[in-house]
């Protein structure tokens, strides 16, 4: 199955944080340059105790589509690239985005997201995979777009 994956593109890891947001800009920025595919990646994970009648009314993958649509609205208003896919995965953060990073030229990820303490340079999703990527992986902090 992996050898119908290209390796050529960008993958970025998307969960609407401020410095995702800033990783998104800067992950196009990096696909154009490379001529490469850029794919927004949001990964969820179902909460570990739920009333089992929220879980009816309530579907976390719909959510992250929403968290993810909304960033790259944000990012590039009515213009997003013409190359962009959105990826949304069910999955830990960290072992999915490095999971993904077999298969890509490039991981982007803002330095902390929206589980970081304030304060925090580097959060703990983009440390494990700046540690364990199979690729190169370039964390963006928030504002480093502008």
């Amino acid at each position: 199955m992996t050898e119908n994956i290209t390796k050529d593109r960008v993958v970025v890891g998307v969960d609407g944080s401020r410095p995702s947001i800033a990783a998104l800009r800067y992950a196009a920025r990096i696909a154009t340059a490379f001529q490469a595919p850029l794919e927004a990646v949001t990964v969820w994970s179902p909460p570990a105790f739920t009333d089992p009648y929220l879980v009816v009314e309530w579907t976390p993958e719909h959510d992250a589509e929403q968290v993810l649509d909304a960033a790259i609205a944000d990012a590039f208003g009515d213009s997003p690239p013409e190359r962009l896919t959105r990826t949304v995965l069910p999955g830990p953060a960290a072992r999915t985005l490095i999971g993904l990073s077999r298969h890509c030229d490039t991981l982007v990820l803002g330095s902390r997201g929206h589980g970081g303490f304030v304060g925090m340079l580097l959060g703990s999703v983009s440390s494990a995979c700046a540690a364990h990527a199979h690729c190169p992986v370039l964390i963006v902090r928030s504002g480093a777009d502008d």
